[in-house]
């Protein structure tokens, strides 16, 4: 079921190795509008590779996320790690009803699903008839282990939230890309998506608002906080705060953050490069950049010389309205990162 409320929308919560993000979208005939948001980093190593490592630690940080953004609702919906589910394409016969398609799964789970059904949570969305043949019907199944659910749900609840619906990251960058694409009239064409995070980088191509290829490469702002660290002999908080606020000494964008760039575009050459080999392969329109990473002083210029493609940061935010009493720069700011919150934000209630 889709907004049942023009007051209340719904919260996307993205929980990520360096931060808990949150942001509540309201439905109203316009579009979406922005009704709160609140970004709080997490203490290093809380969260390792999107799963949850220090409950108590992540606990505290979305409930003072939840206090900051002070949400008119509190239904929410969260993600699992792409690399966490599993998803078939199933065909069955299209007589069949949704509890008889989920008595067929369970029955075939050992069929489709990698580990013990009793270990499994699962749901599936009938994508209609086959083309070839209309007596049958495709069905998409998404399957993850279901402590991955059970660790999410714990931490909205403990935070005061109530879990509404726990999505697939890739989903959620889906719905932003796709409503995005939508606003800003970019068409059907095969776009690059950079999302620059703490401690990876991956490249998503998109194309007509699905993910056709995905590949992660282990590198992210976190080196060059890193950096920021040995070079000047700081402590993490100071190097963090330095490269988002520019209070670091006048010789840094030579010696610390022109090698980090040069470095992260390497890297996403590399990704572009393999992309290039697999299969399927359609010509790249243009590279978005998100992520918190991808805030760096430069790097969009620089990788729009390296691949000759035009680059631009994400604002998954363009073309909706803003409560009046949020701080719209700040929030602009923190855009580019908001990706995957959004399109939880924007999937409705169930």
């Amino acid at each position: 079921m889709w907004f049942s409320s023009k007051d209340k929308g719904l919260v996307g919560v993205d929980i990520t190795s360096a931060s808990v993000k949150l942001i509540e979208l309201v439905e109203d005939d316009a579009g979406h509008r922005v009704a709160g948001y609140a970004v709080r980093p997490l203490r290093q190593g809380a969260v390792v590779e999107r799963r949850i490592r220090d409950m108590g630690e992540v606990i505290e940080v979305l409930s003072r996320v939840v206090e900051l953004a002070s949400p008119g609702s509190r239904e929410a919906a969260v993600a699992v790690p792409s690399r966490a589910a599993i998803t078939r394409v199933l065909r069955y016969p299209a007589a069949l009803d949704d509890e008889e398609i989920e008595a067929r799964i369970e029955w075939e789970s050992d069929k489709h699903i990698p580990f013990p059904f009793r270990e499994v949570a699962f749901d599936f969305y009938r994508l209609g008839r086959c083309s070839d043949d209309p007596q049958w019907q495709e069905v998409l199944l998404v399957a993850c282990r279901r402590q991955d659910v059970e660790q999410l749900t714990q931490a909205l609840e403990a935070s005061g939230l109530m879990p509404a619906a726990v999505d697939v990251e890739s989903f959620a960058i889906e719905r932003a890309i796709a409503g995005l694409c939508r606003r800003r009239r970019l068409g059907d064409g095969a776009l690059a998506l950079v999302d620059v995070g703490a401690y990876l980088n991956t490249l998503h191509v998109v194309v007509a608002g699905r993910i056709v290829y995905s590949h992660d490469s282990l590198f992210g702002g976190m080196q060059l906080t890193e950096a920021i660290q040995r070079h000047y002999g700081i402590g993490m908080d100071e190097a963090g705060f330095g490269k988002k606020r520019g209070g670091l000494p006048d010789d840094y964008s030579h010696t610390v953050l022109g090698p980090f760039v040069e470095t992260l575009v390497e890297h996403i050459q590399r990704s572009l490069q393999l992309y290039q080999v697999s299969d399927h392969v359609r010509p790249l329109e243009r590279l978005l950049l998100t992520g918190g990473g991808s805030l760096v002083a430069g790097l969009a210029d620089r990788l729009s010389q390296a691949l000759g493609l035009p680059v631009s940061q994400v604002d998954p935010l363009e073309g909706m309205a803003l409560k009046p009493s949020l701080d719209a720069a700040a929030l602009r700011g923190e855009a580019p990162a908001l990706l995957t919150a959004c399109g939880l934000a924007m999937r409705g209630r169930p």
